[in-house]
């Protein structure tokens, strides 16, 4: 998949793709572990449909939302509104490389599976989007601040076997940047063989949907990466 037809799906199919990630695990425990976010200023980078946001609202001293799709972000508030939370959050239609957000306001950056639109080597100025997000992120966070960042390590794969066209990314992350870096598994359960080849071939393609059937699948495999730094 392209990252044009991504962002057509993330535009026009906002309500598919809500339901295709609500059958992976909660990232709670795992944000937590790296840095406690209770009573912090947070920012959602690339929030989407609020697959991090849904939970870091509930104790978050304050949260903001950020990410190209009116769509999503339609969404996303919908579903904080539905939680009956305070309305201690707020969401932006912005590009990571641009953030409207003052200087050092934010304790902790979250991303999940979203600068690496702007930073995989199918993008000629990759390197160039990835230094100035960075930038970026450091100029909004205080001194004490962490980012943790959420990228696909392989779907459809048991063990880590990310895209060629992501590798050069997670490297620099790892030896530019100096991320600490481990994988998780980010299984898609299902309650059908059919239901999982139905509601992933949509984002991910035919291919995967053959593999689900070849294997007969209602739990699809699925890799991720997790990168954090404390400054």
């Amino acid at each position: 998949m392209t990252l044009a037809s991504h962002n057509e799906i993330y535009l026009n199919q906002a309500d598919a793709y809500e339901f295709m990630i609500s059958k992976q695990p909660e990232l709670a425990g795992i944000v937590n572990e790296v840095r406690p976010y209770k009573n912090l200023d947070v920012l959602d980078l690339g929030a989407g449909s609020g697959r991090l946001s849904s939970f870091i609202a509930k104790e978050a001293k304050s949260l903001i939302c950020t990410d190209q799709s009116s769509s999503m972000l339609q969404l996303l508030n919908d579903k904080l509104k539905q939680q009956g939370l305070p309305q201690l959050w707020s969401t932006i239609e912005a590009d990571h490389r641009n953030l409207p957000i003052p200087d050092s306001t934010i304790d902790l950056v979250v991303s999940g599976w979203s600068i690496c639109y702007l930073a995989n080597t199918n993008n000629e100025n990759w390197e160039a989007n990835l230094e100035t997000i960075m930038s970026e992120l450091e100029r909004v966070l205080r001194s004490d601040g962490t980012i943790i960042i959420f990228e696909t390590m392989g779907t459809g794969t048991e063990l880590p076997n990310p895209p060629n066209f992501l590798t050069s990314y997670y490297s620099a992350l790892s030896n530019k940047y100096r991320f600490n870096h481990r994988w998780i598994r980010m299984d898609y359960d299902f309650n059908s063989v059919e239901e999982a080849s139905a509601h992933t071939q949509f984002f991910f393609g035919e291919e995967l949907a053959k593999k689900i059937e070849n294997n007969q699948w209602a739990t699809v495999p699925e890799c991720a990466g997790i990168w954090w730094k404390h400054l």
